[in-house]
């Protein structure tokens, strides 16, 4: 069989999304029929259905579930080359590392003086995203600073940086707060704000709403330090340890990723 078309891949994921001919179409800006006509092309290429179709109703097959994530993966991953070239080729190049405001644990300065002392590397440019695994895939960002288990780590090399003990954020005289453990059935009746939640703006916000007594959090250690004085922090017993790691695409062969990535290891 011949290599599959990236827009042979985009066309069926429109139809998998929207689940309908006709929105897909427009979506793509082309007419109805010549995209049944491209879908029925691939579906006689691979020699299976990838749409279970009725009058009224456009489902997917077993197979079509099955290529819908393969074909995301693949469509990224073709973005990603052509983005990360055109910063290869452009006047001054560089690594893009993305991390989330708050979200390095006081290790990037370190981190970043020794990538620098390595010879021949990237000037690094370092971006404030929330969502770093997609910016990741789609090539916006050579690396990033994540956390396993909470993000997406699928496709990527990682090299840990600190695991971090989760820890409870609580009033200063939350009946809680002088205790030297506690697990989360003990904190059921409170409203829990957890790191992977995204409703908190900033890590700020989320002290001052603990302080008014609105909410408790269950966060990495490190995220709860300089701790407020009307606040008070409490281990948690039963919750996992969260890993910040550095994160790049496992197909990456760029000599700066690999020094950040020796940077980092040397940082344990």
């Amino acid at each position: 069989m011949d290599r599959l078309e990236t827009r042979e891949l985009a066309y069926f994921l429109a139809v998998a999304e929207e689940l309908h001919f006709g929105r897909a179409a427009e979506r793509l800006g082309i007419a109805q029929p010549a995209l049944s006509r491209a879908v029925a092309r691939l579906e006689r290429r691979l020699g299976v259905g990838l749409f279970d179709r009725t009058s009224r109703v456009v489902a997917l097959t077993s197979a079509g579930r099955m290529l819908v994530e393969d074909a995301r993966h693949a469509l990224d991953a073709v973005s990603a080359a052509a983005r990360r070239a055109q910063r290869a080729g452009a006047v001054t190049p560089r690594l893009v590392l993305a991390i989330k405001v708050g979200g390095d644990a006081g290790r990037l300065p370190e981190l970043l003086a020794r990538y620098q002392r390595e010879s021949g590397v990237l000037p690094v440019h370092v971006i404030f995203e929330a969502d770093r695994p997609a910016l990741l895939r789609d090539g916006r960002a050579d690396a990033a600073l994540l956390y396993d288990p909470i993000d997406d780590l699928r496709g990527f090399d990682t090299q840990p940086l600190l695991t971090d003990p989760p820890i409870a954020v609580l009033p200063a005289a939350h009946p809680l707060a002088a205790r030297t453990g506690i697990s989360q059935d003990e904190l059921r009746g409170e409203t829990v704000h957890r790191r992977e939640d995204g409703a908190v703006g900033s890590i700020d916000e989320l002290m001052h709403r603990i302080a008014l007594g609105q909410l408790v959090a269950v966060l990495p250690r490190s995220l709860t330090v300089p701790l407020r004085s009307d606040l008070a922090a409490v281990p948690v017993t039963d919750v996992e340890p969260v890993t910040l790691v550095l994160a790049w695409p496992a197909y990456s062969t760029s000599p700066s990723v690999a020094a950040l990535a020796r940077a980092a290891e040397s940082l344990t």
